[in-house]
């Protein structure tokens, strides 16, 4: 039987009027939310750079205008290295963040940045010497820059401007154009689109050749690529007056699921003869060119590709100067292939580290510039996440999913084929090593411990605490909730990892509602055993039971485990976050008609799967930016897991959320950005649409200029503040 429900339509900026009238009770909520979130739940963290030496670092100073080198074994403070009072030639109020030149003689400081996308920007760069303290613009001609790139010298500086690369010469003073086809809209260069920054997390695909002679980049032709339009509002978080009364508009190049990618090529610029050379790889092989870096030889230029279906990886090995290509490693998946394959990849003076998940499990492998494998560096059984390096001696580092999936630890391989854990091995630690792996910041945390951030050397021993939040700790305790680590069972005798967080004062001879937190993506993770502070902990103060399962599909164990959702998204996650609805109910202590789910992004997409299923066991369901089609989504994502519409059309019509919408089974709360360029609001108002003509309606809550995040300006304690209200409202306590 079909249940309709009313729909609300809230706009943020008349929330404050509209619960004022209510009541004084939901305005405390979303004020007593805001322990919840950040930043004052962000525990506090610690970020050095070190210098070439690996013996050494840099640190900014407390009141953040100065750069000071600190010694790494005794911590005793050097020199300055930058200070922003005592520069010659140009003055700063302020900077933003800085990066050192390979010989640090030199420093890229950066102020006034602005967001192009999620991880792209400008910004005002301004390059400084060491020595002669000299401070000076990066460029005369180009007032804003982004991606500036260093030449192994330190002597120049690659950097885009409208789409064009450009090279500064620092000992000259001198800027020349690598190329001068880039266009908005139409050209890249060096630089990547937005697909290309989404999906495969990089935003400059530029490197400079060992001997500084050369600069390869990849050039990205978006022509062909249909293009995205948003209204732009005014809003009142970062108000723009001039959209008051007329909206503006945001066109930017989107591909959605089987529309046309920006065709990608590569190209070497000679810096001593000003010319540039295409480098053609065979047909068919670089349909996606998702990473490009130098190996040690000026000759030996290594070009990461993908076919369209991302099941095949091929590495190339290119000579910028003859443009002869040779394929040394090559990758085919019954998938798709894995992303460390490319974001892990190290090349080092004799060989390079790949990853490869052909037994079964995410593995780093070293091999020769031939092509021929030289040893296993990862543990075999555990998926294998970062690879950090290798210091003189042959030791290799690595992160990997292990001792169990719920764990980050970081390990040495020895040359002996000795591992050994150099963190914690129970809880999540993560690493920054110096050069050579001398060293490495790491910073640890539990699901009841609060990050700490440690210098050490590289085999674990502690040199001292940069960070060990004990102040927010103490503060924390009064509002950290108890998560348990559980395993509830699932279809076919799978066993599913999940957390469950009961009220501080829980009783088990009461009965409570329980929401179910999930994200449920494709390798993503959520039931791990680290520190977060957030809604959970709030909900769990005022009477909920918190419930995470992390369903097929999720990562950490294994390519069966996660794979099993290929070309059919939704389908076995739904089973599995059912599967979990029906454990509490069976819970003593829960009350079986008040289980409720959650999830952002893809966990919004898959609420709405949850709720529309034919044998949806929730009470009610929050979706926030949800996909509802996988057609309206991009393409390198999208196909990633499902090929195109045109290769899956069956896989697109059964995983998606739009086409079984009629069948919504609970009440439901959809809440979006009304600026979200990356899942697109056409998804949350394509379904409700849908549901309106059927005269099934929902609840609706807009946030006006808010991007995916829908953060800033309160935007986070009021969506866990209306989510709350919905909740409260139909789960009842």
């Amino acid at each position: 039987m079909k249940i309709k429900y009313t729909l609300t339509l809230l706009l943020l900026g008349a929330t404050a009027t509209a619960w004022g009238a209510i009541g004084s009770q939901r305005s405390r909520t979303v004020s007593d939310l805001s322990a919840y979130c950040a930043p004052a739940s962000t525990p506090a963290s610690a970020s050095v750079v070190f210098m070439p030496d690996g013996k050494s670092y840099v640190e900014r100073s407390d009141d953040g205008r100065r750069l000071v080198i600190k010694d790494i074994d005794s911590g005793k403070e050097g020199e300055t290295l930058f200070d922003i009072t005592h520069t010659r030639e140009t003055v700063l109020p302020d900077f933003e963040g800085f990066t050192l030149s390979p010989d640090a003689s030199k420093i890229l400081v950066w102020r006034n940045s602005e967001a192009v996308y999620r991880r792209s920007t400008t910004a005002e760069y301004y390059v400084y010497e060491v020595r002669s303290r000299l401070l000076k613009p990066l460029s005369t001609q180009h007032p804003r820059q982004s991606v500036p790139m260093f030449s192994p010298d330190s002597r120049m500086v690659a950097f885009v401007a409208g789409n064009n690369i450009h090279a500064a010469k620092l000992d000259y003073g001198t800027e020349v154009a690598v190329t001068t086809d880039g266009e908005p809209g139409r050209i890249i260069n060096g630089a990547t689109d937005w697909t290309y920054e989404e999906e495969f997390g990089v935003t400059s695909l530029m490197s400079w050749a060992p001997d500084n002679l050369t600069l390869c980049y990849v050039r990205s032709d978006e022509s062909q690529v249909p293009l995205y339009t948003l209204p732009v509002y005014a809003g009142t978080c970062d108000a723009r007056e001039q959209y008051e009364l007329y909206p503006g508009v945001m066109s930017y190049k989107y591909p959605v699921a089987g529309k046309p990618n920006s065709v990608v090529s590569v190209h070497s610029y000679d810096v001593e003869t000003r010319k540039t050379k295409q480098i053609d790889l065979p047909g068919g092989s670089a349909y996606y060119i998702p990473r490009i870096a130098y190996g040690p030889k000026p000759t030996m230029l290594m070009v990461s590709t993908l076919n369209r279906d991302q099941t095949r990886f091929e590495l190339f090995m290119a000579n910028p100067k003859s443009t002869v290509t040779r394929s040394v490693y090559t990758e085919e998946a019954k998938a798709w292939i894995e992303e460390e394959t490319y974001t892990a990849a190290r090349y080092g003076e004799n060989s390079f580290v790949i990853a490869s998940t052909a037994d079964g499990f995410t593995r780093f492998y070293e091999y020769s510039y031939s092509g021929s494998k030289l040893r296993d560096i990862s543990a075999q059984g555990a998926d294998a996440t970062d690879y950090y390096g290798t210091d003189a001696l042959g030791n290799h580092y690595y992160r990997a999913a292990a001792p169990t999936p719920l764990d980050r630890t970081v390990y040495r391989l020895d040359r002996k084929g000795v591992v050994k854990a150099v963190s914690p091995d129970k809880g999540t630690s993560a690493a920054s090593f110096a050069p050579g792996c001398t060293a490495m910041l790491l910073s640890h945390s539990t699901s009841q411990q609060a990050p700490v951030y440690t210098l050490r050397k590289a085999d674990g021993k502690e040199l001292r605490t940069l960070a060990d939040n004990k102040a927010y700790a103490a503060k924390a305790a009064a509002l950290k909730a108890v998560k348990e680590f559980i395993k509830i069972p699932g279809e076919g005798g799978i066993e599913l990892n999940a957390y469950i967080v009961k009220p501080r004062d829980f009783s088990a001879s009461k009965r409570y509602p329980v929401i179910m937190s999930q994200y449920s993506g494709p390798g993503s993770q959520q039931v791990l055993d680290k520190w977060t502070l957030d809604w959970e902990d709030y909900y769990a103060s005022r009477g909920y039971i918190i419930l995470c399962v992390d369903g097929r599909g999720t990562g950490g164990r294994g390519t069966a485990f996660r794979n099993i959702v290929y070309k059919n998204l939704g389908h076995y996650e739904t089973i599995d976050q059912i599967a979990g609805a029906r454990y509490a109910a069976s819970l003593p202590y829960v009350d079986g008609s008040k289980i409720g789910i959650y999830g952002w992004s893809y966990g919004g997409y898959e609420a709405l799967m949850c709720a529309t299923a034919d044998d949806c066991p929730f009470a009610a369901a929050v979706s926030i930016a949800p996909v509802t089609d996988w057609r309206f989504y991009d393409t390198v994502y999208t196909e990633r897991f499902m090929l195109t519409p045109q290769q899956n059309e069956k896989g697109y019509n059964e995983s998606s959320a739009l086409l079984r919408a009629l069948h919504l089974a609970c009440p439901l709360l959809v809440m979006y950005g009304t600026a979200d360029d990356n899942v697109h609001p056409a998804n949350a108002l394509q379904f409700v649409s849908t549901l309106q003509s059927a005269g099934i309606l929902c609840d609706m809550f807009v946030f006006p200029q808010m991007n995916h995040s829908i953060n800033g300006c309160n935007a986070r304690q009021v969506v866990y503040g209306r989510m709350f209200e919905f909740f409260d409202s139909k789960l009842g306590r």
